[in-house]
């Protein structure tokens, strides 16, 4: 397993950290030539699954360790490192990657973006997705001389009527999640095949009523998810084009992504690390920011932060990309920049340093995957503002 080392300066703390407790989450494994583990929604367990037979040896059940032997029903191996506190994983569902050529193991990704630790340091939350796939590393001494295999991504409307084209779209995600359009690709389904154009996109025609399943492939990177689109003319009866409303025993608001409604809450977020109009003592200013977001039935997509400075009518930005603060033309906490520092539910930043006299005002945002933002900036909640002398 390929690991990085992340610079002090801009480590997220949070992305090993999540409450407690049990999580809704997804597991897919694409193993050389097959999917070993097809998209599966499973509950992190209670129990801590340990592979060696040694107690010393276990992992939280809210972890990808704990998910995979959900997932898998257990048949998944791995040799325990003391260097790493974690399990390398050599096999899962019968396949040994490295068996067959040396330069092969096992990538692990989550929501899209490589994990920066192991199966059991890396703990999940509500809705996140978890992948593994076979990588290749031709190591040439210094780094590996192959291109990187690297996991498709497939985008497929819900509904389109007989006959009529449509098109779908297939990117390549970089280790840290960033999207490209992925050209070259096969996007087949039973009855139907086209590859994409330059723009990631390609266009077909089914014909066949019903949920037709469909899916990306490209040589030399990690094969796509399986994508479900309805063939139906809205009115046939396919794919329950008639839904139901929820059953009065479905706890839900009609708008909570709850009984199949659609998720139109934002979840909310909360700075804990600073108070509302807390004064630090010079040389006391804080340097770690931290809060909560509540969990959210689609899945957290991105935490946002925006820290302004006004210092002797000087106003500033903090710039998350280059890690300092940069000069404002006008003041005004509106005018700041934001940053990610993640999508945990439990998040913190550390900052280069502790942060030096001033008036400050730190913002947080939180947005979910069904596209939901928290807005409202509140004092107490998602704004605060507090000085250092």
């Amino acid at each position: 397993m390929r690991r990085r080392t992340l610079g002090l300066a801009a480590v997220v703390l949070a992305l090993s950290a999540a409450p407690a407790g049990a999580a809704t989450v997804s597991v897919r494994v694409e193993g050389t030539t097959q999917t070993l583990v097809p998209r599966t929604s499973v509950s992190t367990p209670a129990s801590t699954p340990t592979k060696d037979g040694n107690p010393a040896h276990g992992c939280a059940g809210n972890t990808v360790a704990g998910a995979l032997e959900v997932a898998s029903a257990g048949n998944w191996a791995g040799t325990w490192s003391d260097s790493f506190t974690d399990y390398l994983v050599s096999a899962i569902g019968g396949e040994d990657p490295s068996a067959a050529d040396a330069n092969n193991f096992w990538s692990l990704w989550v929501n899209n973006k490589e994990a920066q630790q192991g199966v059991c340091q890396t703990t999940l939350q509500q809705g996140d997705e978890v992948l593994f796939f076979v990588a290749r590393c031709e190591f040439n001494g210094t780094a590996c001389a192959n291109a990187p295999v690297v996991p498709l991504g497939l985008t497929v409307p819900a509904r389109t009527a007989p006959g009529a084209p449509f098109t779908v779209r297939v990117v390549q995600y970089a280790a840290d999640g960033t999207p490209s359009p992925a050209s070259g690709a096969t996007v087949s389904a039973a009855a139907a095949s086209a590859t994409t154009g330059a723009d990631g996109t390609a266009t077909l025609t089914l014909t066949a009523r019903g949920p037709v399943q469909l899916r990306a492939t490209k040589s030399g990177l990690a094969r796509s998810a399986t994508e479900s689109v309805c063939v139906t003319d809205g009115s046939d009866g396919a794919c329950g084009s008639t839904t139901p409303a929820p059953s009065a025993a479905c706890a839900t608001t009609g708008d909570d992504g709850n009984c199949g409604t659609k998720d139109r809450r934002a979840p909310r977020g909360k700075i804990l690390s600073i108070r509302e109009g807390q004064r630090f003592k010079k040389g006391k200013g804080p340097r770690g920011l931290s809060g909560i977001v509540t969990a959210d039935p689609s899945g957290i997509a991105d935490i946002r932060l925006r820290l302004t400075r006004n210092e002797r009518t000087h106003c500033s930005t903090y710039d998350g990309r280059r890690e300092r603060f940069a000069a404002m033309k006008r003041c005004g906490a509106k005018r700041g920049k934001w940053f990610s520092v993640g999508d945990r539910e439990q998040w913190s930043y550390l900052l280069p340093s502790r942060l030096g006299p001033g008036r400050y005002v730190l913002d947080v945002q939180a947005r979910d995957r069904a596209g939901n933002v928290d807005t409202l900036l509140q004092r107490t909640r998602t704004r605060v503002v507090f000085t250092v002398s």
